[in-house]
């Protein structure tokens, strides 16, 4: 007997497909149109060649604690829902029985219970990955901003050649912590299988269509663009 019906496979395939199409169509279109995300990156190469300018970089330096200390929290918060979800398997037959007396009276085995966690798991653990490698980059961005030529050396190349990478690293730091909150949002999404393979395909495109709409819609990005 199969472990799934193929409504559900067909289901955590649709739910891949929209994470992975979206992410893809997300990189192809800023290439071309400037979302919230490039924004970002352009101003943080604007940043580093501020801080050229600067005699005292306390500023900087306190910008990218700021950045590291809210990648950490998020990093801690992904190992804390993967032991979660791991507390889930561990309890499958309470839990279900709490899901049977529901009204709209979810249908499933443990064996299905324990490989839809197992599941969510793996996107937490992801998402840690993508964090932690986040905060470590931000580290080098702090070592990069403390061995930045002194104020008046700016007009350099070497200067400026060093303002570009340490704004190129920056904005991979940056690349990595959007991915890790990108899963985050769709592990929302996913939720929706505990309960209906057809609920999770519909979170999924919601999923995708609010993310996309905070990238090149949103009162986030016109503020920054003027209009």
């Amino acid at each position: 007997m199969p472990l799934f019906s193929p409504i559900d496979l067909l289901a955590i395939a649709w739910f891949l497909g929209a994470w992975v199409t979206y992410s893809v169509t997300l990189a192809l279109t800023e290439r071309r149109r400037r979302g919230l995300n490039s924004e970002m990156n352009r101003f943080r190469d604007v940043w580093m060649l501020q801080m050229l300018k600067r005699e005292m970089r306390m500023v900087d330096a306190q910008i990218v604690a700021a950045l590291q200390n809210g990648t950490a929290f998020f990093a801690s918060t992904s190992l804390i829902a993967v032991g979660g979800a791991l507390t889930l398997m561990r309890s499958t037959d309470e839990i279900l029985q709490v899901i049977a007396a529901l009204p709209f009276g979810i249908r499933t085995t443990p064996v299905q219970w324990e490989a839809k966690t197992i599941g969510l798991a793996i996107i937490f653990v992801y998402a840690f990955f993508k964090f932690a490698w986040s905060y470590r980059l931000y580290n080098y961005v702090a070592i990069m901003v403390g061995s930045t030529p002194p104020a008046q050396d700016k007009d350099t190349p070497e200067a400026t050649a060093h303002a570009e990478r340490t704004g190129r690293l920056c904005a991979v730091a940056g690349l990595h912590f959007n991915r890790g909150q990108r899963a985050f949002f769709f592990a929302l999404g996913y939720l929706g299988w505990f309960i209906s393979p057809w609920l999770l395909m519909a979170t999924s495109i919601v999923v995708a269509v609010v993310l996309w709409r905070r990238q090149f819609t949103g009162d986030s990005r016109h503020a920054l663009i003027g209009r």
